[in-house]
């Protein structure tokens, strides 16, 4: 799917399904009036509700153009698997925006009639989910999806650990550093094309043998090989 296409596609998605669902379903239950006032801090929570929620939900779609080359719609899906962005951290951040959003519009407009929408739009995303989204990804992408099914959640979404960075060292001193105790479990002599003779017979380490020639030649002076 070319690049305007999925935007395109990916808005009018946004418009007609999480709009009419947090939008206009909520105008028709309430006309958006308040009920009897919250606690103030309750009301503010659920302002932060919805920011929170609008800004996760436009980030998913946004992912979906960038990494994914498509829509959320099913009658339009990606080329690739989305698996970065929000993603990262829990399999369906859109629908959680979305609940997010609801929920937030039942505290900060003092309304549990909107507590009682979001639950049965919970209900159906996960009937949703699990009887339609799931087997039809699995499909689509097999292997791929079955390793994100295994280490992303679905719902409860969980923060992975930072990176951690050693201080004063660069990225390629480490890589060297880790290189050269791998050139301890073994060596093997790589095959290069014919007008690189010179080459032919330079000996790396196993790991270093499978990794692309953009990288591995860069580690190997960091070698001394």
């Amino acid at each position: 799917m070319r690049k305007f296409s999925a935007v395109a596609g990916s808005a009018a998605f946004l418009v007609l399904a999480p709009g009419v669902v947090t939008g206009v379903v909520p105008w028709s239950l309430t006309g958006w009036q308040e009920g009897s006032p919250y606690p103030l801090p309750v009301r503010i929570v659920g302002v932060a509700l919805c920011v929170a929620g609008a800004a996760v939900l436009l980030r998913a779609f946004t992912q979906f153009v960038a990494e994914g080359s498509g829509t959320p719609a099913p009658v339009a899906p990606t080329e690739q698997l989305v698996i970065r962005g929000p993603y990262r951290y829990v399999r369906n951040p859109m629908y959680l925006a979305v609940l997010s959003v609801i929920a937030g519009q039942a505290l900060w407009l003092s309304r549990p009639v909107l507590l009682t929408y979001a639950a049965v739009v919970a209900a159906m995303f996960a009937a949703f989910v699990r009887w339609y989204e799931q087997p039809t990804l699995l499909r689509r992408y097999g292997a791929q999806y079955q390793a994100y099914l295994r280490d992303v959640p679905g719902w409860w979404p969980r923060l992975r650990r930072k990176a951690v960075r050693l201080p004063g060292r660069g990225v390629f001193a480490v890589l060297a550093q880790v290189l050269q105790l791998l050139a301890m479990h073994g060596e093997v002599v790589i095959a290069v094309p014919d007008d690189q003779v010179a080459d032919r017979h330079r000996v790396v380490p196993d790991h270093l043998a499978l990794m692309p020639d953009c990288y591995r030649d860069r580690a190997l002076p960091l070698l001394g090989r």
